[in-house]
């Protein structure tokens, strides 16, 4: 049991700790932009960038409230309205992002080592609870991705501060 416990434990450290890059990574990359940027598409088949942190907050929230007693596609989620563009301010952005991450955050604060391997389910598939953590970390770091990148198009580059190890410099 032991043993059991430092996996749980280790992995959920390493489950947070990643996050939590993706969630620095997201706020220095919105803090960089100008705020009418957020907004910009460059065609009516892309998302900006408010619409696809609001599209990852609700995908968390839906996911990850009470994610062991009920499927994790909640029948009041709005997944059509998440990419339809309605949010005013960056503050207001960074609130519903913030918002989202918190509950994946909690979330991770009551798993046991018992349910890493409990059954739950997404839109009626299985998936183990760790399943959903990695399917989580890796549906946010995608759309994450998509952020900066999008925000390094639109940020003027003399202005732009890297994310990681700048051109050059390793």
């Amino acid at each position: 049991m032991n043993e059991i416990s430092n996996i749980h434990t280790d992995f959920i450290r390493v489950v947070r700790k990643k996050f939590s890059d993706l969630m620095q990574d997201t706020e220095k990359a919105v803090e960089q932009m100008e705020e009418t940027t957020l907004f910009w598409t460059p065609n009516n088949h892309s998302n900006s960038v408010d619409v696809i942190i609001k599209h990852m907050s609700g995908n968390l929230i839906s996911r990850w409230t009470d994610f062991l007693t009920t499927d994790g596609e909640k029948p009041t989620r709005n997944r059509d309205g998440e990419f339809e563009s309605t949010i005013q301010t960056r503050k207001e952005l960074l609130e519903i992002w913030s918002e989202g991450c918190q509950v994946f955050l909690d979330a991770l604060d009551i798993i046991k080592s018992e349910n890493l391997l409990q059954t739950i389910y997404i839109r009626n598939e299985p998936h183990t609870v760790m399943e959903a953590v990695i399917r989580s970390l890796s549906h946010t770091s995608s759309h994450v991705g998509q952020v900066i990148y999008i925000a390094k198009q639109v940020t003027a580059e003399e202005k732009w501060t890297t994310l990681s190890i700048p051109k050059k410099q390793s």
